[in-house]
């Protein structure tokens, strides 16, 4: 049976949705295409028709899902990011949160197409915050996005690694406080 442009367009919707979450939740080294196929509802067979590469998939997986935070975050404002990022329910939901923080390790051994995904993401990420920071100069403006964010991340990864839940959320509590004043 063939598939109209539509069906196969929607269908690489689903395949993008899909790895966006499975790598998020799994890692980019741990899943394969026949089981994201499988996770949008296709089979292995149509995955070539529609990326030439897993590493193809893994960098617009990778885009699809650091747009969505931006996307996110340009009508928030930076104690409703703080608060949202360092949330349990974003330690609690990989596969729906942050990929710089679940795929940052597994993003350095990839080749340039994930990476330079990656950082796009990322610079777009910083661009938002550092809107948002207070500071004497653009420059310093910049920084602070930086240490924000790094912050952030680091407190998330942090937290996820603990076996003890009250650790965590001392964690995510700590930096919430540092980044916000409060």
């Amino acid at each position: 049976m063939k598939v109209t442009r539509e069906q196969a367009a929607e269908n690489r919707e689903h395949i993008l949705d899909a790895a966006s979450k499975l790598f998020r939740e799994r890692g980019l080294d741990g899943i394969g295409v026949a089981e994201l196929m499988k996770g949008a509802g296709l089979t292995h067979g149509g995955f070539y028709g529609h990326f030439s590469s897993k590493e193809e998939l893994m960098a617009q997986a990778c885009t699809r899902a650091l747009e969505a935070s931006v996307e996110k975050w340009r009508s928030r404002g930076l104690r409703e990011i703080v608060q949202s990022y360092l949330s349990s329910r974003h330690l609690d939901n990989p596969g729906a949160g942050c990929a710089i923080a679940t795929l940052g390790s597994d993003v350095s051994r990839q080749g340039a197409p994930v990476r330079r995904a990656f950082t796009s993401g990322l610079r777009s990420l910083i661009d938002v915050l550092t809107r948002l920071v207070p500071g004497a100069s653009a420059a310093a403006k910049r920084r602070k996005a930086l240490a924000v964010y790094s912050s952030m991340v680091g407190a998330l990864v942090l937290a996820r690694a603990v076996d003890d839940p009250k650790l965590s959320h001392e964690i995510l509590q700590a930096v919430a406080s540092s980044v916000t004043g409060r």
